[in-house]
Order: structure tokens, then sequence, then C-alpha cells
């Protein structure tokens, strides 16, 4: 008897990977990515995140979009480290690597500094805190190169359908703006002619804006034709009663994740989320009332979707639970300056991100 391969099937209509599943994911790694400054953990996270684009994305022009994130998040740490060299950091430090010239400001500026001395731990607390911040934008990328926007659209409450539409068609513009510059650069390319200049950049530049100018044409006609922008009569008090508990769910989902990405704020963070969450979701069953639509073939959440998900919960969990039993290992010190050490426990929740490299559906392209 052969042996059984598990392996994850082709992605098809009816398997596709709900786009939701891969926004839950991404965020649960960037809430993990929140809770730490370890250099290893947070290369580790990033690498994760990396490893499920490569296995996991399609050829459509949204997927390009992660190496972009990436070389901002590089760019972040750069811009980091700068300001704390020319504006200083209120980190002490006592290993004085070399001194800049310093810029004399007048009193009322007292607690400003340009220039001075510029110490290692006051580098390393900076490039500590650019990682962080470079790792939670490479996690929104993971999630912006695999979920489909216009499938993420057909999954929106009703309530938000017309904003989820401009957002969607602002989040296609660019990437197809981007594959047309390709395909006029190659097309210049293989017929001798330059790519690079002012001259070639004006005569790329006039067919670009006159396809994005088409497109967008065509996408008006097509809402219109559907109807967009009509809605259905609803009572007075529908209305307020909509507008108040979709408000006080988003004030409640804010400050909800505001504790959790908080240093220490765990605690209210979760109910004031959950508890957000559910005023919002109310109020966006009853604002649906007023949206006359009908929604073809609507993606199911299946068991995949729920792993997919559910692992980059579970990696969010873990992490805040590791920040509370080891904290100096998730925040390794710089004053004094310590090598920072790879946490065993910590790192093997992070591991858990990789699911669904192993249980999405395989592309067609990389199958």
């Amino acid at each position: 008897m052969p042996p059984v391969v598990l392996r994850a099937p082709e992605a098809s209509r009816a398997n596709a990977l709900h786009a939701g599943a891969w926004w839950l994911w991404a965020l649960g790694l960037a809430v993990a990515a929140s809770r730490t400054t370890n250099p290893l953990l947070l290369g580790l996270l990033v690498g994760v995140a990396g490893y499920v684009v490569a296995a996991r994305r399609t050829d459509a022009p949204w997927a390009r979009s992660y190496g972009a994130f990436v070389k901002l998040g590089l760019f972040v740490v750069f811009l980091r480290v700068v300001f704390s060299l020319l504006l200083g950091s209120p980190i002490p430090g006592t290993h004085e690597l070399f001194t800049l010239p310093e810029v004399p400001l007048p009193d009322w500026a007292q607690g400003v500094r340009i220039g001075g001395r510029v110490t290692a731990e006051q580098l390393v607390f900076a490039v500590y805190d650019g990682l962080k911040l470079a790792t939670l934008l490479i996690c929104v990328g993971a999630a912006n190169a695999l979920a489909n926007p216009a499938r993420l659209l057909k999954s929106l409450p009703g309530a938000l359908y017309e904003a989820g539409v401009a957002v969607v068609v602002a989040m296609t513009f660019a990437p197809n703006m981007v594959a047309d510059v390709v395909r006029l650069r190659t097309a210049r390319r293989l017929r001798g002619r330059p790519t690079g200049g002012v001259r070639a950049v004006l005569q790329i530049g006039l067919p670009v804006l006159e396809g994005a100018l088409e497109r967008s044409i065509a996408v008006a006609a097509s809402m219109d034709a559907r109807g967009y922008g009509r809605t259905a009569q609803v009572p007075a008090a529908v209305r307020r009663t909509t507008n108040l508990l979709t408000l006080g769910g988003l004030l409640g989902i804010c400050a909800g994740s505001y504790g959790l990405l908080a240093a220490e704020g765990a605690g209210y963070g979760l109910p004031l989320l959950g508890a957000g969450l559910v005023a919002a979701m109310a109020g966006l069953r009853l604002g649906g009332r007023r949206t006359v639509r009908t929604r073809y073939r609507p993606d199911r959440w299946g068991i995949r979707s729920w792993l997919v998900a559910g692992s980059g919960v579970t990696v969010a969990v873990l992490m805040i639970w590791a920040n509370a039993y080891a904290p100096e290992a998730l925040h390794p010190g710089v004053v004094p300056l310590e090598m920072p050490e790879l946490p065993l426990w910590p790192a093997l929740s992070i591991l858990v991100g990789l699911v669904p490299a192993f249980v999405a559906p395989v592309p067609k392209e990389n199958a």
C-alpha cells in the first residue's frame, strides 16, 4: 500500500482561502512583533512571513508588493538610526563612538539637541526600535501580497460596501500602474531604446497615464451599471442606533488595539477589543439594510481559513503570554550592552505562523 502524503490541494474557485484569514494571520504576527524588541525574534517573524508569501502568493499585480514593503522596512530602520545620530537619544551610554558637531540652540529649546556625542547604546536602541516598526510593516505587506483585494471586498458587510469599493480601487490602481511601467520599459528595451533619463520617463509616463484613465472610466461605468450608491429607506431610529453602535464599536476597537500594542495594556486591551468588535458588528449588520445588493458566489470560511487565521492569533497570544513571564528575553537590555539571546519557547511560538505554508491551497503557478 503506497504511503499517504498529506499536502494542500491546488487552489481553485471552490477551495479558495478567505481573504480575511490572511489579514487575521498577518495582524497576529504584527501583534507579536509589537511585544518584543529582540532582533532575533523579529528576524524570525520576518522569515516566517517571507516563507509563507513565497510559498503561497500568486502572479497577480498586488502579490508583488511584498518586496516594496521589505524595502520600506529597511528604509525605516535607516531613517530611525539617522534621526538618532542627528537628534540624539535619551538613552544614556558609556561606549562613546564619535562626536558630531553640535548646533547651539536657544534657551527655549532646552532638552533638544542637534549633534553631540554618539554612543553604542544609543545606536543599538535605535536599531531595535526601527526593526520593530519594520517588522510591523512587513507583516502588513505579507497580507497585501496574499489577500486578493477584490475577494476581500466581496466579504465586507453591506454597510461598508461603498467605502470598500473605493479602497479596493485605490489599492489596485498602484500595482496595475507599476505593471504597466514594467511592461513598457521591457518593450522599449527590446526595441533598443533607452529606459532611463528624463526623456524616457516622459515617453513612458504618457501611455501609463492613458491606461490608468481608461481603467478609471471603465470602473466608473461598471459601478454605475451595477447600481453603485443606491440605498434603501430605513427608519430614523435604526439609522441613529446604527451610527451609535458603529462609532462606539470603532472607538472600542481603537482603544483595545492600542492596549494590545502598548507595553502593559494587554489586561484592558483584550476586553475593550472584544466589546468593540461586538458593537461594531451589530452596527454594521443594521447598516447593511440600507445597501440593496446581492452576493454572487460568496467566499466560504472553511477549515483551512480557520487554521490560517488561528495560527496568527495563536502567535499573538503566545507572545503576549511570553511577555508576561520572560520580559527580559523579549526586550534585551542596551544599558549595559548585552548580546541578545534567542529564547526557546517564544521562538517556537513564532514558528506556529508557518501553518499557512502547509494548509493553504497551493496557487497554480506554484503547484
